[in-house]
């Protein structure tokens, strides 16, 4: 309700009427102002000092990433929940490698399944033949191509962002010259470190008026480094004939817009570090606490330290820095008369230092897409709850490990093929005269580790019934049991049949669920 200020009560001194009037306007008009979103309100008092400005995605990041990038990684030395939280992500993601597997659209391309499957098989060898091999994969003969996936998803996840270069270089005893060249985000930057420029180069990226990248610009060395000599290599985007990429730019756009990305633990490096500081502390107040220690009260005009038989030596004037004195591990001192010793409890190990931690995690964790359990490791509820935690991460995992495989693996895979074909050592027709069929020559799917199980049994139990029913297949189930190929595992267990027979050591394996459970109670009719 409004109120009526002075003009308002003259008016409805002389007219009544005209004062209601005007006290129905006031109040309406009030109540209009009220409405709408209380998050938006700056006249609570909660909201009044919280000063948010609505910038384009180059002004609320370019300017944060160097700091951004230099925290992220200063917490990844020296803070264990943070390096294990990329360490989960990496090891759950990329695990051993993500692995090829051509799915070719054969009704697009005219092939008949076996023959699709023949093509599909020899082109997989044919890829592992030069990812698999670093001196051919690599540009500094480092890496092999599941080991880059990892350093480059590390990368990403550290910095916000990773480039990586598909340079030609033919090499001695080599078939193919394409090579991966990974660049950490640093080296992207203006040339000469000039300040960003709106048409021209901003946080080393220059893009055209539709926001499509141009060229990149990349330092020779590292800006950490601080070598004579900078110089900066600029790189067109795409080829000028073949349209070709030259360079992937492996970043998560969070807003529409977004010319770089930031740093996987931004939004927690705060709470993480705090955490950090708290843990040093609890630490630091729990090894006080384990050792003996006591104040020694001494009465007026105390005698000579210098004096003292029991050892303590070294104590002076208050403020000489000669005040203090080490007691050791359970070290007891007799005093001087007149003396008294106080000890000192500082209440540690704290009780409620894990409910503590726990709670803070929870919420790292919420912005982590990392549940508390798989973040810190810790499974200690009931089966059902470790398995929906377990789930729940590993839909996170699931959706990044698509983005690594479209964003790095897919480009690659498509980059080598297109020279495999050129070169003849894979017979792709129409691979390069309709962009229709090539699509359908590169379709693939990329394979990984699987989640794992809490009980394999009722895993491959329910697998078991999910195909006998018509809902699953070996494809799928396979993947995501422990991301094998069905194919693979169906040729070699044909093999191992076939061996056991000759040898006449052919036996019947039970299907899971249907073996006799040895801790069943026997039936005293049988």
């Amino acid at each position: 309700m409004s109120q009526s200020n002075l003009l308002d009560r003259v008016i409805g001194y002389f007219s009544p009427a005209q004062g209601l009037r005007r006290s129905q306007a006031r109040t309406m008009s009030a109540f209009l102002e009220g409405t709408g979103y209380v998050g938006a309100d700056r006249t609570r008092r909660s909201m009044r000092n919280w000063f948010a400005v609505g910038g384009s995605p180059d002004r609320d990041t370019l300017r944060d990433l160097p700091t951004l990038r230099a925290r992220s990684r200063d917490l990844l030395r020296n803070a264990p929940l943070a390096l294990g939280a990329i360490n989960t992500n990496v090891t759950s993601v990329i695990g051993t490698g993500l692995m090829v597997n051509p799915t070719i659209d054969n009704d697009m391309l005219g092939m008949t399944p076996q023959d699709a499957g023949a093509w599909q098989r020899k082109t997989q060898a044919e890829f592992r033949f030069w990812c698999e091999q670093r001196d051919q994969f690599d540009i500094e003969s480092k890496l092999d191509f599941y080991q880059a996936q990892a350093v480059a998803f590390r990368s990403a996840l550290e910095s916000g962002d990773v480039f990586v270069a598909l340079p030609d270089v033919m090499r001695p005893g080599g078939v193919y010259g394409l090579k991966v060249q990974l660049i950490e985000a640093d080296r992207c930057c203006n040339p000469d470190n000039r300040a960003d420029v709106e048409g021209d180069f901003k946080a080393g990226i220059k893009q055209e008026e539709s926001g499509r990248p141009a060229q990149y610009a990349f330092a020779r060395f590292h800006p950490g480094e601080y070598q004579a000599g900078q110089s900066w290599t600029i790189v067109d985007a795409f080829g000028a004939k073949t349209g070709r990429r030259n360079i992937l730019h492996i970043f998560e756009a969070l807003r529409p817009g977004f010319r770089r990305g930031v740093p996987y633990l931004a939004p927690v490096i705060e709470s993480l570090k705090q955490l950090g500081r708290y843990t040093e502390a609890e630490l630091m107040a729990a090894v006080v606490a384990g050792m003996f220690t006591v104040f020694i009260e001494q009465a007026a005009g105390g005698g000579d330290p210098d004096s003292d038989p029991n050892g303590f030596a070294g104590a002076g004037e208050p403020g000489d820095g000669a005040d203090e004195m080490s007691l050791g591990y359970g070290a007891v001192g007799f005093l001087n008369a007149g003396e008294k010793a106080s000890s000192v409890n500082p209440g540690r190990p704290n009780a409620q230092f894990d409910p503590f931690v726990k709670s803070i995690l929870t919420q790292v964790g919420v912005a982590l897409q990392l549940p508390l359990e798989v973040l810190i490791k810790h499974f200690a509820a009931s089966y059902s709850a470790s398995r929906a935690a377990l789930l729940e991460a590993w839909r996170f995992f699931k959706v990044r490990r698509q983005w690594i495989s479209s964003e790095f693996c897919q480009p690659i895979y498509e980059a080598w093929l297109a020279e495999a074909v050129a070169s003849g050592r894979i017979s792709a027709p129409g691979f390069f005269l309709d962009p229709a069929i090539r699509f359908a020559y590169s379709q693939a799917e990329w394979l990984g580790d699987g989640p794992g199980s809490i009980d394999p049994l009722k895993e491959v139990t329910a697998s078991v019934k999910k195909i006998d029913a018509g809902l699953s297949n070996l494809k799928k189930e396979s993947a995501a049991l422990d991301g094998s190929d069905w194919r693979t595992t169906t040729i070699q267990r044909g093999e191992e049949v076939s061996l056991r027979r000759s040898l006449g050591l052919d036996e019947v394996i039970p299907k899971p669920g249907s073996e006799p459970d040895p801790l069943a109670p026997v039936d005293s009719k049988d």
